[in-house]
């Protein structure tokens, strides 16, 4: 009863409520704002219609490239919406990835198989890798769907106009075609497309100056597609215009560096006038883009040769004629000769007229004969066939056993294979 009570210590109450209060405010602030190891960061979210925004300006000004990243970061963050598909597949298609562009469309009809535009994009892609039959199907069916779809007519303007190209399509094609055109026409008077369209058949019937007026209308819509610049070269190529075929051909080389068209088509200028130098230079530009493509092989075979460059020429023009494995890895496919191609004809009596200088006519003297049984009606290849024959036996007259040295081009002229229905 009488124990002495111990007075308390207000120091250490202070200090442990101190420690109390801490505790409770790292539990509650602290500790919430910790994330857990292994758990993401969070990061802004960017909407599919901001990305289609961005995707559309990027191909408006061009950057064809960046467009598609866009239009693929869209579909990634909104997959189940066909138009985006659809998008991205135009846009593929005017960068030359065709493969790729049929694929979008096709990933456009899993959503949706009745999407008019899906199935006309599609058509569009697959005429580009030469498929026309499947092509005018698939536009057909676009056409079913919707009859007023104006992009799916003036992608049957194409269709038609490559399939007579090809062989695979009648004249009746080339009049049916016209009609397109006028009805894309009727229906967007002020789209891209349908300028391009009626373009292409007023150059397919030889009404190169019309032509030309129509792709400047669509470069007016979109001046920044470099297909719309080799369309439009062209006409001036064929119209004898060459420095406006230049100034065209490489603003569109500018505009999608990667595409070995532009200076597949520069060499062919340059070679024309004569400029053989500059001529080179573009045909292994083109075969940098596209070192599988045998057809650049073979052109850039007869620009070595009307360089003086033989035995390189018969590197070159040999992956034309036999095949075969190249330097860099690419497997070659024969090229046959044909009555129906120029083009091919000047690579194999190319090749012939090169093996003849570096006297060796014994593989020489087989293209002359083979040029000569199998395109007969070819006046140019078979007088340089017999050209090749005539050096061959100059060769023996004279007792050579090494390759002459003495440049000189033999008249081979431009042969544009170019069909004017």
């Amino acid at each position: 009863m009488n124990k002495r009570r111990t007075r308390p210590n207000w120091f250490r109450i202070i200090l442990l409520s101190l420690l109390v209060l801490a505790a409770a405010y790292v539990n509650r602030f602290v500790v919430a704002d910790i994330q857990p190891l292994g758990v993401p960061t969070p990061t802004p979210t960017i909407s599919p219609e901001t990305l289609i925004s961005e995707a559309e300006s990027l191909f408006d000004q061009g950057k064809l490239v960046p467009a598609i990243d866009a239009y693929q970061e869209a579909v990634v963050s909104a997959p189940d919406n066909p138009s985006t598909h659809i998008m991205l597949a135009r846009t593929l298609a005017f960068a030359g990835k065709y493969k790729e562009a049929q694929t979008a469309a096709e990933d456009a009809l899993l959503l949706n198989p009745g999407n008019s535009m899906a199935h006309a994009v599609r058509g569009w892609a697959l005429n580009f890798q030469g498929n026309y039959l499947e092509a005018e199907s698939s536009v057909k069916r676009a056409l079913e769907l919707d009859p007023n779809n104006a992009l799916a007519h003036a992608y049957y303007v194409e269709i038609l106009v490559d399939s007579y190209y090809s062989g695979v399509g009648g004249f009746d094609g080339v009049e049916k075609a016209i009609e397109e055109s006028k009805v894309a026409q009727a229906l967007a008077p002020d789209l891209l497309e349908t300028h391009r369209a009626r373009g292409y058949i007023l150059e397919a019937t030889g009404n190169y100056e019309e032509a030309i007026r129509e792709y400047e209308a669509a470069i007016a819509i979109n001046a920044n597609i470099g297909d719309l610049y080799l369309a439009i070269g062209r006409n001036y190529r064929i119209l004898g215009i060459y420095d406006k075929a230049v100034e065209a051909f490489t603003k569109a080389n500018a505009l999608n560096p990667e595409d070995p068209n532009p200076d597949l088509l520069l060499s062919r200028t340059y070679a024309t006038i004569g400029e053989y130098g500059k001529a080179m230079q573009y045909a292994e530009s083109s075969v940098t883009d596209n070192p599988a493509d045998t057809n650049l092989r073979g052109n850039y075979g007869v620009m070595l040769y009307r360089n003086a460059y033989w035995p390189e020429a018969i590197k070159e023009l040999s992956y034309v004629v036999k095949g075969g494995l190249s330097d860099d890895g690419h497997e070659m496919e024969v090229i046959n000769l044909t009555p129906d191609n120029p083009r091919i004809a000047e690579y194999y009596f190319t090749y012939g007229l090169a093996l003849a200088r570096t006297n060796q006519c014994g593989e020489a003297l087989q293209i002359a004969q083979l040029i000569i049984s199998r395109i007969p009606s070819d006046e140019l290849a078979v007088d340089n066939a017999n050209e090749i024959v005539n050096r061959c036996e100059q060769n023996l007259s004279e007792g050579n056993t090494t390759p002459l040295t003495t440049p000189t081009v033999e008249s081979t002229p431009e042969a544009e294979a170019t069909p004017t229905p």
